[in-house]
């Protein structure tokens, strides 16, 4: 049996409640890497762009195992193009579910286990409305730090020759992990 090292929750004051998920190291890196994928496919826009390399930035192969989980309303929401955001993750999401782009994985995703916990992903996006939006985080995210050797995101929005993933600051989420 192995332990629950991630979960992806709704912020505490939404509603409706909707269960958090929880997802093993395993199934968190196929999670994240699927989504990658996906949103990296589907990406027509620089707001889209950064809605895939926020979620590739969790990867536990470079930030550690067991740290990526996360709140909805920590993703880099803005309230402007919120709609649009919403509705580019919800498709981003369905694209992943039908296995858009596994073929670039080193392995072939369980989707009895990865299947359900897109689908309460799509739930909890569904759920997620402007007036949970903390435009902070957003905001802290993009912002360049002086501290850093790249920026949170990298300039051009480049792509993983490989893979064709938007690569983050951490590089391609795919390579990092072996595929």
């Amino acid at each position: 049996m192995s332990t629950i090292g991630n979960t992806i929750s709704m912020p505490e004051h939404a509603v409706p409640v909707i269960e958090s998920i929880g997802m093993s190291n395993g199934l968190t890196s196929v999670f994240i890497e699927v989504l990658s994928i996906s949103g990296s496919m589907l990406a027509r826009t620089n707001r889209e762009r950064e809605m895939t390399i926020w979620l590739a930035q969790r990867d536990q192969s470079v930030v550690g195992i067991g740290t990526v989980g996360f709140d909805i309303d920590e993703m880099p929401w803005s309230i402007d193009t919120f709609e649009e955001e919403k509705d580019f993750m919800l498709r981003m999401i369905i694209h992943a579910i039908a296995g858009a782009g596994w073929e670039r994985l080193s392995y072939k995703p369980r989707k009895e286990s990865l299947i359900p916990c897109l689908e309460q992903f799509q739930t909890m996006i569904h759920a997620f409305n402007r007036d949970d939006v903390n435009l902070e985080n957003y905001l802290e995210w993009s912002e360049i730090d002086e501290d850093d050797d790249l920026p949170t995101i990298p300039p051009g929005y480049p792509i993983c020759v490989k893979h064709e993933v938007y690569l983050s600051c951490h590089g391609c989420v795919l390579c990092n992990n072996g595929s």
